[in-house]
């Protein structure tokens, strides 16, 4: 049988074949948003299973399961871990045309030279032979992301995290740079007033001041992000449903952070959460700006939207989808502002709804400024769009809008240590697109600066832009 997926997956001309063999699967990984654990990577973790390395706290897999018939006991429950890995064996051949479909395969081919489709037929032999090599020193947690030429790794992390694992990386002689990512979320959920008054007195009790005033909270803030940038921190990301509103008054943040900080419930007004998460996010943005940093904003995810899941399983465990709550507007106010105010950070804004690719491509121009590169950047195709439709159209959509020779390219957004093929699957897809350009006429066959933009694109811009180094 012919290996699946073979050398030309995805790549459907001869110059697609010569930008991917001779560009593309030579530069190496900068994964510069993903959701990798940083204790795992510093003690170099080991994986007893093909389960364990795979399927926890994979929710792509968990939502093709549920989708499949299968018992949340198998996914989430209290199955061994081999029976989890036989229900997902079973669940594999139903999800071709999903993405999983393709990232399975190449998984099981990079990591292990597995070339067998995965099925129940196949599913005890691919186990055992994975969990063994998983078990053995060359399949560490290091050496996986050796295997894959990974030169550098960001970490989504907490204002308040310690940093200790990232401090201990730091201080190894691994050759790989793991740095961590400011992700102040839970401190703009103003919404949820009893667990934003826990998390800020735990913010006052390590920062050593006492928050009583909404200036007090942005000083805080201050000394946590001064610390992430001591420790190597060079972005931020927020998730976000759309930009919060710029309604507020100053004169009357005060007044709001009492009402919730004293937990008034009664005084809350219509939106005071929303307001004061605008505000919020607007000084955080500017602490961005004054260290250099680059500030991403994920945009357009409806997250939990299954309440009895939520409550019994938590956030995180694939029960999100796309919102199609209006953007263009509030994005376009909060940028302009910063901008205004000489505040705009270099800046990468990703969607999760299709319907607004060409709102968020035509959204990035109107905030260059000519003094980096591409400082406003449309990001990879995200979470539900990231499969072989969606990053094509995210490319063809950027080319025809901005620039897509200065696109920083792909990223994991991943908490599996096995996800890396998808920057083989992005740059097949990348290399595929311009191949085709050129076959129909529309591009030059300028062997030369293809092979340059195809490195840029998979490296090169990434490591410009955003200055890991400085």
């Amino acid at each position: 049988m012919k290996p699946f997926p073979d050398s030309k997956f995805l790549l459907t001309n001869p110059v697609a074949e010569r930008l991917y063999s001779g560009q593309a699967a030579k530069m190496p990984v900068i994964d510069y948003h993903s959701h990798l654990s940083p204790r795992m990577i510093a003690e170099d973790h080991q994986f007893e299973n093909l389960t364990q390395a795979w399927l926890y706290g994979d929710h792509y897999k968990w939502r093709a399961m549920r989708a499949n018939g299968v018992p949340e006991r198998y996914i989430t429950g209290d199955a061994t871990d081999y029976e989890k890995f036989e229900k997902w064996a079973e669940t594999v051949p139903y999800t071709m045309g999903n993405p999983l479909f393709h990232w399975t395969h190449l998984e099981l081919q990079r990591y292990f030279g597995i070339t067998s489709q995965l099925s129940p037929v196949t599913c005890h032999s691919i186990y055992e032979k994975a969990s063994a090599m998983l078990r053995t020193a060359e399949f560490s947690v290091h050496s996986l992301l050796e295997k894959m030429n990974v030169e550098l790794v960001c970490t989504t992390d907490d204002p308040l995290d310690s940093l200790d694992y990232h401090r201990s990386i730091a201080d190894s002689d691994w050759g790989i740079k793991v740095l961590p990512t400011w992700r102040p979320d839970k401190v703009l959920a103003f919404d949820q007033t009893e667990n934003w008054n826990r998390y800020v007195d735990t913010l006052a009790s390590i920062t050593g001041i006492q928050i009583t005033h909404f200036q007090d909270l942005l000083n805080a803030l201050q000394v946590r992000h001064d610390y992430f940038h001591n420790h190597g921190c060079r972005l931020s990301d927020h998730g976000l449903e759309s930009f919060p509103p710029l309604d507020i008054n100053p004169s009357e943040t005060e007044d709001a952070f009492q009402t919730i900080r004293l937990q008034k419930e009664g005084l809350k007004g219509p939106g005071l959460s929303q307001q004061m998460a605008g505000v919020t996010l607007l000084a955080l943005a500017c602490m961005d700006a004054d260290k250099g940093w680059v500030q991403q904003f994920h945009l357009g995810a409806l997250r939990n939207s299954n309440s009895r899941s939520l409550s019994v399983l938590g956030p995180d465990t694939g029960f999100d989808s796309i919102s199609d709550i209006p953007v263009a507007q509030p994005m376009a106010r909060f940028l302009d502002h910063l901008e205004s105010e000489g505040k705009l950070a270099k800046t990468i804004l990703y969607n999760l709804n299709p319907a607004q690719n060409e709102v968020f491509a035509s959204m990035t121009g109107n905030f260059q400024d000519g003094s980096v590169p591409g400082k406003i950047q449309w990001g990879s195709a995200w979470w539900f769009l990231d499969q072989k439709e969606g990053m094509e159209t995210q490319l063809k959509t950027l080319a025809n809008f901005g620039l897509l020779s200065r696109f920083v390219g792909m990223l994991t957004d991943s908490r599996s240590f096995l996800s890396y093929p998808r920057h083989e699957y992005f740059r097949r897809v990348l290399c595929n697109f311009i191949g085709e350009s050129v076959e129909r006429g529309e591009w030059p066959d300028n062997e030369t600066w293809l092979g340059e933009m195809v490195e840029n694109i998979c490296y090169r811009n990434a490591v410009n832009y955003f200055e890991f180094d400085q």
